[in-house]
């Protein structure tokens, strides 16, 4: 990183209907605290963790008039320990409120589930690789080429690059904690917004600008979601997906 400069991933950002009751909903699934900086804004944090402790990964969830123009390319994969615990987490979110999904997966060991909004996301049956990442096994984009998305979010963040293939991608932070980033080819083109975005945080918050520069330089562009005059700077990726620069506020 040039002069010291670090950006990484610190948290997921659902746009909601309603982010009090979709915040409810994943606060319960992670087994997570929940608090609001304003109105139409829930935080979720993992217990024993404040926003921005760099070992911890965060969900943020924005209320927006109208979150249903949008395409889901971007989802959660949540991590099990065993056979019965990704049972009894299933039968528990469906308590809460969410539903089976078909997204044409056929027959695979995971489960596919969608949130009491429509957000699909996958309960991951036991795998090695994922026992240490908390609740939040990845956070998974859809795209079409893992190795050019693996390029840019390899040089974007401070996050290291552990596998790559043509079919899929994998980061995660330099200190080994919390979820993985992953790249998975998906034939399609993107159309609209996602629904589910990457807020990344420069450290120092100061380098806001100067990283949003150093994006561009690696093929980034700027997107308007109607941001308007935000603290942040909201960025596009190679693909087209949209992701946040935060800044101070």
């Amino acid at each position: 990183m040039i002069g010291g400069m670090a950006l990484r991933l610190i948290q997921v950002n659902f746009k909601a209907r309603d982010d009090s009751a979709l915040g409810r909903f994943w606060a319960e699934a992670l087994g997570w605290n929940v608090s609001s900086e304003a109105p139409g804004v829930t935080n979720l944090e993992p217990e024993g963790f404040a926003w921005p402790d760099p070992d911890a990964f965060y969900v943020d969830l924005v209320t927006v008039p109208d979150p249903e123009t949008v395409r889901y390319r971007v989802h959660l994969d949540l991590s099990t320990t065993s056979a019965a615990h990704q049972a009894e987490l299933v039968a528990r979110l469906q308590e809460l409120g969410a539903t089976p999904a078909d997204v044409g997966q056929g027959d695979v060991p995971w489960t596919v589930l969608a949130d009491p909004e429509g957000n699909v996301f996958c309960v991951l049956e036991p795998r090695e690789i994922y026992r240490d990442t908390g609740p939040i096994a990845a956070v998974v984009v859809d795209c079409e080429d893992p190795r050019a998305m693996a390029r840019f979010w390899d040089e974007a963040l401070d996050w290291t690059l552990h596998e790559v293939t043509d079919d899929h991608a994998r980061l995660r932070s330099a200190k080994g904690v919390g979820p993985y980033l992953e790249f998975l080819r998906t034939p399609g083109a993107k159309t609209g917004r996602n629904r589910i975005h990457l807020d990344l945080l420069p450290h120092p918050v100061e380098d806001q600008e100067a990283e949003v520069a150093r994006l561009k330089t690696l093929g980034a562009t700027a997107a308007d979601v109607g941001q308007g005059d935000a603290p942040w700077k909201v960025l596009a990726d190679p693909e087209g997906n949209e992701f946040c620069v935060l800044g101070r506020g």
